[in-house]
C-alpha cells in the first residue's frame, strides 16, 4: 500500500493461533507496495473454537479473503460453501475467498507451493519419476500427498507413527498413495526420489538417527516444510548424505504467489526479493 488507508483499501490477511511470527504479511505488504495497489494485510487469531464464528462476521466481503494457517486449516475448509476440487482432496483449506453474496470459497495453494519449492530449489527433481515418501499424517501431509498425486507420481508413500491416521490420509487422498508404519521405514524410503517432513513440530535428534537416510539413491531430495530454523536437522543430516535439500521457506513463498493472485486479482510483482526480507526477518527473530 501508499502508506495511507483510504475508504476504498482492501483488506485481506493472514489466520492462525499463534500469528504473530507468521512471515505472510511480510511477504504479501512488499508485494503490495511494489505493485501500488492500494490494499493492506493483516493478521488475526481467533480465539480457541471460534473460527466458525470469526468467518461469519466477515461474510458479504467485509475483507477481500484470508490466508489460513495452523491449526484452522480443516476448520477453514468446514467453514467454507464452496471448496475447490484441490482443497476438497486435501481436506484442509489455506486460502478463503469472500464473496459480495456472502458466500465463502476455499483453496489450498500449499501444494502448489510445495511443487513451486521442488522447482526453484531441485530443479532436476521429477515427480513422476520415482516414489515419494511424506513423514506424518496430518493436513499437510495430505495436502502434500495430494499434490504429488496430482503432479503424476507413481507412488506416495506416507509414513507416520500411528499407522492408522496414515491409512486414513492414503485412502482420502486415493490414487497411488499407500500407508508406512515407522517399523517399515526403511521399505518406504527403498528407490524413493524424494522424502518430505511434513510433521508440524519437526523432528527431533533421536527421529533423525532413525531414518535410514543411506537407503535412499544418491538423486533423491530431501525437503522439511519448516522455516524456523532455515535449516532443519533433517535437511542437515540430508545434507551430510549428499542429498539436495529444498527448504520450507520456499514453499512458503510458493504458496503465496498464487494467493496473492487470488486475493489481489494479478499476480506478484517478480523484481521483489521477499525470500530475503524473510530471511532478514528470521535473522532478527
Amino acid at each position: 500500500m501508499t502508506g495511507v488507508i483510504t475508504g476504498a483499501t482492501l483488506v485481506a490477511g493472514v489466520v492462525g493461533a499463534p500469528v504473530r511470527h507468521s512471515l505472510s504479511p511480510l511477504i504479501h505488504n512488499a508485494w503490495i507496495a511494489a505493485a501500488g495497489l492500494d490494499a493492506v494485510y493483516v493478521p488475526f487469531s481467533p480465539p480457541a473454537g471460534g473460527f466458525a464464528r470469526f468467518v461469519d462476521g466477515l461474510r458479504g466481503g467485509a475483507i477481500r479473503g484470508l490466508n489460513v494457517t495452523l491449526p484452522f486449516k480443516g476448520d477453514a475448509l468446514d467453514a467454507a460453501d464452496k471448496p475447490n476440487a484441490r482443497a476438497s482432496i486435501a481436506g484442509a483449506a489455506n486460502l478463503l475467498l469472500f464473496e459480495a453474496d456472502g458466500s465463502v470459497r476455499a483453496d489450498n495453494t500449499d501444494g502448489e507451493g510445495l511443487l513451486a519449492a521442488f522447482k526453484e530449489q531441485a530443479p532436476g527433481f521429477d515427480p513422476g519419476r520415482a516414489p515419494v515418501v511424506i513423514l506424518g499424517a496430518g493436513g499437510a501431509a495430505r495436502g502434500a500427498a495430494a499434490a504429488f498425486v496430482a503432479a503424476g507420481a507413481p507412488e506416495v508413500r506416507l509414513v507416520n507413527r500411528t499407522l492408522g491416521k496414515a491409512e486414513a490420509v492414503a485412502a482420502g487422498v486415493g490414487g497411488a498413495a499407500q500407508a508406512f508404519s515407522l517399523t517399515s521405514v526403511r521399505d518406504a524410503f527403498n528407490g524413493a526420489g524424494a522424502v518430505i517432513n511434513a510433521t508440524s513440530v519437526g523432528l527431533d535428534d533421536d527421529a533423525i538417527l532413525d531414518l535410514p537416510l543411506e537407503v535412499l539413491p544418491s538423486g533423491a531430495v530431501a525437503m522439511d516444510m519448516v522455516y524456523a530454523p532455515l535449516v532443519t536437522g533433517f535437511l542437515a543430516a540430508a545434507r551430510l548424505r549428499g542429498l539436495a535439500t529444498v527448504d520450507g521457506l520456499a514453499m512458503l513463498v510458493g504458496q503465496a504467489r498464487p494467493s496473492f493472485a487470488a486475493l489481489f486479482g494479478q499476480p506478484p510483482p517478480e523484481h521483489v526479493d521477499v525470500r530475503g526480507l524473510a530471511l532478514a526477518a528470521l535473522g532478527n527473530q
